[in-house]
């Protein structure tokens, strides 16, 4: 077999066998295969696209370039929950402890925040201690006497995807629906949980811009998940303004802890419920939707999922007192105020340039070198559709650079419109399970 014959094969839009994608894969992570080869095939998958049995297989050709994470040890249905990345995108923090609480073993492995959206794991390190770095005994072990843990990686998960997105990223291949669905699904396919829920963000703060387009995403990587043997639901959810109000590390541990406490804000709160929902279904736990909704709204009401949120801090060496008094958190040595400079009513607050002034304050990294600043970021005082009148705050500037604070409260005057007119806008476009799409 010869990668010539391969990429020769499918630039002229032939369907590429599973031993031509395994030899491809392996040849590729060994380094036997040179990246103008593998660049070649890239560019020939972005014009020609992949059938449903060449996406299915290169996940597992990716799958098995590394390790698999065993979580047979766990006891009873175990979940996960993917997010594809978005700005205030603090859910972890908030659905884990909610769905643990209802019964439900949730053993979820999370990444650091790169560019302009944040990661799970920053976001714990704001908490005095936390270790993320546990090896899979104490994290199997930890969810089996708590129902939860969240940490990064502790293999060597997927190392195919990891060259081949270095490759997509100069090669101008990214944006290619199965090369997307396979570098998300064998990352998650890695570890054997047995039901997954997948939160795909579309809009102007998301990877996926357009929402026919995540549709078509969310539909693959339900494909993909099904035909492995996993329970796997894709709920669209929007990333056209943040997600809560707060963004930035500490800011958006803050926020989780008050919507732990059933003072969070309303489509935090939608969105956790409804993936949680789906999570409790699919754990067997509850017999419908709504029972899950009922089920979780039940532990927040009653204070079990903030009980759960300190136990699991604790269980990972986090100090619980930064939990119990907020004011422990990381804080930033200035707060700027942006003030309406006319009334009328928010008609948008693009997600992305929101995350990209949160990284000019240090919140985020430009690259997987760059160092955070834990206390940095931007706490939204108005949603869009939300009133405001001439000189009302419209969001609170948290820095330790004060020539930083100030260039964002000047970008943000152009981030942030106002007008005389409200706008329809949703939180959830749809759902995709294995029966199908099914738009909202």
């Amino acid at each position: 077999m010869r990668m010539y014959d391969i990429i020769k094969k499918k630039r002229d839009g032939g369907e590429l066998t599973k031993e031509e994608i395994n030899f491809f894969i392996e040849g590729y992570t060994k380094g036997k295969i040179p990246d103008y080869q593998a660049s070649a095939l890239l560019m020939a998958i972005y014009f020609n696209k992949m059938t449903k049995e060449e996406t299915i297989n290169l996940t597992e050709a990716m799958i098995k370039s590394g390790d698999t994470i065993d979580l047979s040890l766990i006891n009873g249905v175990k979940v996960d929950k993917h997010s594809t990345g978005g700005v205030g995108d603090k859910t972890s923090l908030v659905l884990g402890p909610m769905v643990a609480a209802c019964g439900l073993p949730v053993a979820k492995m999370s990444g650091r925040g790169l560019g302009h959206t944040g990661g799970t794991l920053d976001k714990l390190e704001s908490i005095k201690g936390f270790n993320v770095n546990l090896d899979i005994n104490e994290f199997t072990q930890i969810v089996n006497k708590n129902k939860l843990a969240i940490c990064g990686q502790t293999a060597d998960v997927a190392p195919a995807d990891k060259k081949l997105y270095a490759l997509r990223d100069v090669t101008a291949t990214v944006d290619n629906i199965s090369l997307i669905a396979s570098s998300i699904m064998s990352k998650k396919l890695a570890m054997d949980s047995d039901a997954i829920v997948l939160d795909v963000k579309v809009g102007k703060g998301a990877f996926m811009k357009e929402i026919e387009d995540a549709f078509l995403l969310s539909k693959e990587m339900v494909d993909i998940g099904t035909n492995m043997g996993r329970d796997v639901v894709a709920l669209l959810t929007d990333m056209n303004e943040p997600l809560g109000y707060a963004v930035g590390n500490a800011l958006e541990v803050k926020e989780a802890i008050e919507t732990l406490k059933n003072e969070g804000p309303k489509d935090l709160v939608e969105l956790c419920l409804n993936l949680g929902s789906w999570l409790l279904f699919l754990g067997k736990k509850v017999k419908s939707i709504e029972e899950g909704k009922d089920k979780l709204l039940k532990v927040l009401e009653t204070g079990k999922a903030y009980d759960k949120f300190i136990e699991f801090i604790e269980a990972q060496n986090g100090d619980s007192e930064y939990v119990k008094d907020k004011t422990k958190l990381p804080q930033a040595k200035h707060i700027l105020e942006l003030r309406s400079e006319k009334s009328g009513y928010i008609n948008s607050i693009d997600a992305e340039e929101i995350g990209k002034c949160a990284l000019i304050l240090g919140a985020g990294r430009e690259t997987k070198e760059s160092s955070i600043d834990l206390s940095a970021g931007i706490v939204l005082n108005k949603k869009v559709n939300d009133k405001v009148e001439n000189g009302d705050t419209i969001a609170y500037i948290h820095t330790n650079d004060l020539n930083k604070g100030k260039e964002v409260v000047n970008k943000l005057k152009n981030i942030i419109k106002i007008n005389n007119n409200r706008r329809e806008k949703k939180l959830i476009y749809g759902i995709v399970d294995k029966n199908g799409i099914k738009k909202y």
